[in-house]
């Protein structure tokens, strides 16, 4: 089979995108697609995902790992699939796509910038002196002095891969706070390494850093850039009205013959 793919990215988070609204790649494999993310022998990813049709919605967003298995809600990936959304000819003023994790609002503001409504947060817990939450993606937060210096590939490793969250797994995010904002750095499960950047996984540093009620706007610095977190924190345990601000590009795109 002969695939038409595009490579995008946001803030370093990058996805093979395949236009799949008339149905063509349904065939795809967890094999072909863990083949399609290898940075040696495909296109290179942090993952894939599938721009697909749905009744009543703007589009459907389909997200896998790396590792090929179909994944739960990816921020970056979100962005950079309104951005093909629009780069396809889907041309909205606001937008409105299902995910995994439910429905989600999109809008690409005069800057450039894609504006990308998360799911509400209901329920915050802690893990000794680290932060347990769902932000459409479950993430662990935890706080470090010296994050230049922190090995991210091997202690988030081995949160991830722990007694208590090996069997279904769990982004690792370690933080560092600014003068400004945060500084963030990821463990992503799936890819099972560090990624330049988490979508979901910014969204929870902010939020699990946070102090106090209202209206909060967050900036982050990822490996690979910018992104912004506006939310409103209602109490020590619910977050909502929670956005992810951020840029996503097209990279390159091209053909490449899978072997069924």
């Amino acid at each position: 089979m002969e695939i038409t793919f595009y490579k995008y990215q946001g803030t370093g988070n990058d996805f093979v995108v395949l236009d799949n609204r008339n149905g063509q790649y349904n065939l795809l494999e967890e094999k072909h697609i863990h083949l399609l993310c290898d940075r040696k022998f495909g296109v290179g990813a942090d993952g894939m995902m599938m721009l697909e049709t749905m009744d009543g919605y703007d589009f459907k967003m389909k997200y896998y790992n790396a590792d090929g298995k179909e994944g739960s809600m990816c921020g970056n990936g979100g962005r950079c699939l309104v951005q093909f959304a629009k780069d396809m000819g889907i041309l909205r003023d606001h937008y409105r796509f299902m995910a995994v994790d439910g429905p989600h609002d999109a809008a690409i503001g005069g800057d450039g910038l894609i504006r990308l409504k998360m799911q509400d947060v209901n329920g915050i817990s802690f893990d000794n002196d680290a932060v347990v939450l769902n932000t459409g993606s479950p993430h662990f937060v935890k706080l470090i002095d010296n994050l230049d210096q922190f090995d991210v590939f091997n202690e988030g490793r081995k949160i991830r891969y722990n007694e208590t969250y090996a069997e279904k797994g769990i982004n690792v995010n370690f933080v560092c706070t600014l003068n400004d904002g945060i500084r963030v750095r990821t463990y992503e499960r799936g890819v099972e390494n560090e990624t330049l950047s988490c979508g979901t996984g910014v969204t929870a540093a902010a939020i699990a850093t946070s102090n106090g009620t209202g209206k909060k706007h967050v900036t982050v610095i990822v490996e690979g850039g910018r992104l912004e977190v506006e939310f409103n924190k209602i109490d020590e345990n619910h977050c909502s009205d929670i956005w992810l601000i951020g840029p996503a590009a097209l990279v390159f795109s091209g053909n490449i013959r899978l072997a069924f």
